[in-house]
C-alpha cells in the first residue's frame, strides 16, 4: 500500500495532460532516438536550423544525416527526395507552422515532425481512422516551468522496459528563479539542460508527468495567443514576417525580424527582456550568406508567455520604441 501520513509533499493539482494518449519520455531527444530504434532508419535529413541537440541521438545510433536549407517561409528551400529507409525531419517553427506541418506529413510518409516549439498543436496529419500519420514528438520545458519530458506518438513501440527517470534533483533553476532570480538560476538551467545529454531514454519521471496534470492548458493557451496578437499589431508592419495563427496553433514566442536585429536583443536584454537565440550552433555549421545564419543573427523571438498580460507586452514595445 502506499505510504499514509508523514510529511507533505509538492502540493500539485490534479488534472489531465493535454497529450495523455502520448509514450512519455524524459527528453525530446530521447523521443527521437526512440523513433530510430523503432523504425531503423539509415538516414535523416536534418534542417540546418535546428538545436544541436538534435543531432545527440543521431550521431548515437550511427544514422547517417544531411542537413538542408529553410526558405524564408521556414519551409524546405529544396525539393527532398528521401530514398526508401530515409526520413525527413521537420520542426513546426515557433507553433506557426501547423497547416504546413500537415501539409508535409502527407507528402513524405516517413515525416519525423518536431513538435517542441509547438507544445498545443495536433501531432501530425491524420489518417481515415484518426491515427496519426508521421511520427511526432513533443517538449515539456520550453513551454512550461518543467525540469524535463517529452512527448511522443507512434503506432509501434520497443520491445524493452524502460526505467523510471528523477526529477527531483533538476529542481533547482526553477526553485532558486522564485526565491532569488532568474539571473542567479540561469546557472542551474544549463547544468540542468546539459545533464539530459547523459541519463539516457527513459520514462518521463513521476514528478513531471504529476506537475503536467496540474496546468491549466486552456488558460495558459489563451495567455500566449493575447500575448502574441497584442505585439502583432503593433510590430507586423515593421517586421520582415507576416504571422498569421493558424487553427488550433499556440505560439512559443513572438518571432520578429528587423535589420540590426542584433543591437535590438542586447537591448532587450539590458532591460531584462531575455530573448531566447536560436540556435548560436546553427553558425557553426552554415556560411555567413545563408540564411540560418541571418535567422540567429538578427531574430529577435520576443517572449509571449502566460506569466506575462497585455501590460508586460506594452513594457517591451515601449523598449523597442526607444
Amino acid at each position: 500500500m502506499n505510504p499514509i501520513g508523514g510529511y507533505f509533499s509538492l502540493e500539485l493539482n490534479e488534472g489531465k495532460e493535454l497529450h495523455s494518449q502520448a509514450l512519455r519520455l524524459n527528453a525530446g531527444r530521447y523521443a527521437l532516438e526512440y523513433i530510430l530504434k523503432v523504425r531503423s532508419y539509415r538516414k535523416v535529413f536534418v534542417p540546418y536550423y535546428i538545436c544541436e541537440s538534435i543531432l545527440q541521438p543521431i550521431k548515437r545510433m550511427g544514422v547517417e544525416y544531411e542537413f538542408y536549407h529553410i526558405n524564408e517561409q521556414f519551409e524546405p528551400a529544396v525539393e527532398l527526395q528521401p530514398q526508401d529507409g530515409e526520413a525527413v525531419l521537420y520542426v513546426n517553427y515557433f507553433g506557426l507552422k501547423n497547416r504546413f506541418a500537415s501539409s508535409f506529413c502527407k507528402t513524405y510518409p516517413n515525416t519525423i515532425l518536431d513538435q517542441t516549439q509547438a507544445f498545443f498543436s495536433e501531432p501530425g496529419s491524420k489518417n481515415e481512422d484518426n491515427t496519426v500519420r508521421c511520427d511526432t514528438f513533443y517538449s515539456c520545458r520550453k513551454f512550461f516551468g518543467i525540469p524535463d519530458g517529452a512527448y511522443l506518438y507512434i503506432d509501434d513501440k520497443l520491445n524493452e522496459e524502460l526505467p523510471y527517470d528523477e526529477s527531483f534533483d533538476r529542481m533547482s533553476f526553477l526553485t532558486k528563479r522564485i526565491d532569488r532570480s532568474p539571473q542567479e538560476g540561469y546557472a542551474d538551467f544549463h547544468a540542468n539542460d546539459k545533464s539530459l545529454s547523459f541519463v539516457g531514454m527513459k520514462r518521463m519521471s513521476k514528478l513531471t508527468e504529476a506537475m503536467m496534470r496540474g496546468i491549466d492548458y486552456s488558460t495558459k493557451a489563451n495567455k500566449r495567443i493575447h500575448n502574441f496578437q497584442v505585439l502583432d499589431k503593433a510590430l507586423r508592419a515593421s517586421n520582415r514576417f507576416k504571422w498569421g495563427i493558424d487553427d488550433g496553433a499556440v505560439p512559443l514566442v513572438y518571432p520578429y525580424y528587423i535589420k540590426n536585429g542584433a543591437k535590438l536583443r542586447q537591448k532587450l536584454i539590458d532591460n531584462q527582456v531575455f530573448c531566447a537565440r536560436y540556435w548560436p550552433n546553427v553558425m557553426d555549421w552554415c556560411e555567413k550568406s545563408d540564411w540560418e545564419y541571418e535567422l540567429v543573427e538578427n531574430l529577435v523571438c520576443l517572449p509571449i508567455d502566460q506569466r506575462y498580460g497585455e501590460e508586460d507586452m506594452n513594457q517591451v514595445l515601449a523598449i523597442i520604441s526607444m
